[in-house]
């Protein structure tokens, strides 16, 4: 029974709550960053490419010949499907980016409101800055080597 009580304070803590809430809300999350880069992003970037889909790309490593590589996966045929890859790594630098923005969005929004808590609540006084402490000891260790 010790152990069913270790499991369920290990648990209750907030921070294993919290990541669990972060991954269901990454989760949601997936797809609409999925849905902004298939649907809004991709479609600029076929205009700018002149519609090239990157996914249809492949080297046949085996015998016949194949028009699109749905066909040459059908036939059961090695391919090297490098425009797939192609089109993962431009995903993933899209959702990266994607990602990176929102994430700097909300830390300026959370920036923001700490700075807005803080000067509701008067800011305090800063204390000495490190070279200053650095100074007082130096200087009173001088007056008691001198005194």
């Amino acid at each position: 029974m010790a152990i069913l009580e270790e499991f369920r304070s290990f648990i209750a803590k907030g921070n294993v709550m919290d990541m669990a809430v972060g991954i269901i809300i990454g989760a949601a999350f997936t797809g609409i960053v999925s849905s902004l880069v298939a649907d809004l992003i991709n479609p600029v970037i076929g205009l700018v490419t002149g519609g090239i889909d990157f996914s249809n790309l492949f080297v046949n490593l085996g015998e016949g010949e194949f028009t699109s590589l749905a066909a040459a996966k059908a036939a059961g045929a090695p391919v090297f499907a490098y425009g797939a890859f192609i089109t993962a790594l431009i995903n993933f630098l899209i959702i990266s980016w994607v990602v990176f923005l929102l994430v700097k969005l909300v830390n300026r929004v959370k920036d923001a409101a700490l700075h807005k808590d803080a000067a509701k609540a008067g800011a305090e006084p800063a204390g000495p800055t490190q070279e200053q402490l650095l100074a007082e000891i130096r200087d009173l260790l001088r007056a008691r080597a001198a005194g």
